[in-house]
């Protein structure tokens, strides 16, 4: 079988000791440009957009960056042409990338992202959660939350958020209110509502935080918050294929389409096992899943609810983005993930808290992972540095069971016991 990695992949021989974790009976059909169009005229919670907007209107589309896979050339084309049949005027329509504290995307991403036709036609902008001058202060949440955002939402008459729904190991799910907090806020606002997801009195997650969790997960609600400031038009949130294609369209009211399409997702995208195995072999499904080691740990954590306690996790992952930060190494400075959490409590960063849940897996399973990353970099990540799956497997016991993720970022094992509706805590 074929296991992607980055823009290319390796093949994998199965036999009978290793069992695919992949809903088969899932059958998939890339949408037509007329099915997504019909979404738009059917929209969930809320009236079509052509009720919503008029010519009087100044709209910014936000859209993700190249960390994502959404679909978006397709999803901007049909809308952007939508607006304009609406009457508004192409100069009063701008697009900007939801980059939160990622690097900033390049002129060739852009190109990707939205297609020649929609550079060369609409304003592109940019975002900075460093930038005070593109920042603005909303004041806070009930919670205390300072929110800070990216001054572009409130100079425009309507928003609309495209996204692309998947699952999130501490806010549950990708998509919706995501594409304001984090990806349109302050470095300040993100690390305030990001750091909901640690207890810091009993240790580790709070309750209700995790994998496919909305309901009582405090960052979810928290970033949910932050984006009703802004009160958002029209959402939109894609479900894509293996091949990034969209597969399904959720659309309309921000909140109650995001909500729908992680009903779908996760029906859709969870597995059910009997009991977990000693080894796992795990792709995150390539390009742009495994640009950087951030963006691969989503598909770790998928991997370990499939791993017996002290099994060994086969992480697939080119990297070709490097770490995701330059500064993520110096977490692994801590001798042990406890260490590492007291040290968030006084010092606490976004991707802290990241290397925290990866320094946990490596504690906990034997992680041997195949990327472009320097060697020397892996082994502080306490992690067995590999060039290809060959040499990898020649790290794991051949004659131990296991499961193979081919779409690690795509798909959640569940023991058979604990396969209950996961929206509420």
């Amino acid at each position: 079988m074929e296991l992607r990695y980055g823009k290319t992949s390796f093949n994998f021989d199965l036999d009978r000791k290793f069992s695919v974790l992949a809903n088969d009976k899932l059958k998939e059909t890339p949408l037509t440009d007329v099915e997504i169009g019909g979404a738009f005229d059917n929209p969930i919670g809320s009236p079509p957009l052509d009720e919503l907007v008029s010519s009087e209107d100044s709209v910014l589309i936000v859209v993700s960056d190249a960390t994502r896979a959404t679909a978006s050339a397709q999803i901007v084309n049909l809308l952007v042409r939508r607006l304009v049949q609406t009457g508004v005027a192409p100069a009063k329509l701008a697009i900007i990338f939801a980059t939160g504290i990622h690097r900033p995307v390049t002129e060739q991403e852009k190109v990707e992202l939205l297609t020649p036709f929609i550079v060369q036609r609409v304003r592109i902008l940019n975002h900075d959660a460093y930038d005070p001058g593109q920042l603005k202060s909303l004041g806070t949440t009930e919670r205390g939350v300072p929110v800070e955002v990216n001054k572009a939402l409130l100079e425009f008459s309507r928003i609309i958020l495209i996204g692309g729904i998947g699952f999130h190991y501490f806010a549950g799910f990708t998509g919706g209110r995501k594409s304001i907090c984090p990806g349109l806020a302050s470095a300040k606002t993100i690390e305030s509502t990001h750091m909901l997801a640690l207890d810091f009195e009993k240790g580790g997650r709070k309750e209700g935080v995790g994998t496919g969790l909305l309901d009582g997960n405090g960052v979810h609600e928290e970033c949910e918050r932050v984006a009703n400031m802004v009160t958002p038009t029209f959402g939109v949130n894609t479900i894509v294929d293996a091949q990034k294609r969209a597969v399904g369209v959720f659309c309309g009211d921000w909140r109650l389409a995001h909500r729908a399409a992680c009903e779908n997702y996760l029906r859709d995208h969870s597995l059910e096992i009997p009991e977990k195995r000693d080894v796992v072999i795990v792709s995150c499904g390539g390009f742009p899943h495994d640009i950087n080691l951030i963006q691969a740990h989503k598909s770790l954590d998928m991997a370990a609810s499939a791993c017996g306690d002290g099994g060994s996790i086969v992480l697939l992952a080119e990297c070709r983005d490097g770490l995701g930060r330059t500064d993520f190494l110096k977490w692994f400075d801590a001798s042990s993930s406890n260490e590492l959490e007291q040290r968030l409590r006084t010092e606490y960063e976004v991707n802290g808290q990241t290397a925290w849940s990866l320094l946990t897996k490596a504690e906990r399973y034997r992680v041997v992972l195949v990327s472009a990353l320097p060697p020397d970099d892996v082994k502080k990540m306490r992690m067995i540095p590999a060039g290809n799956l060959a040499e990898a497997l020649e790290k794991i016991d051949p004659s131990k069971n296991g499961f193979v993720l081919p779409r690690g970022a795509a798909v959640l094992p569940r023991l058979t016991r604990n396969a209950i509706r996961v929206l509420s805590a």
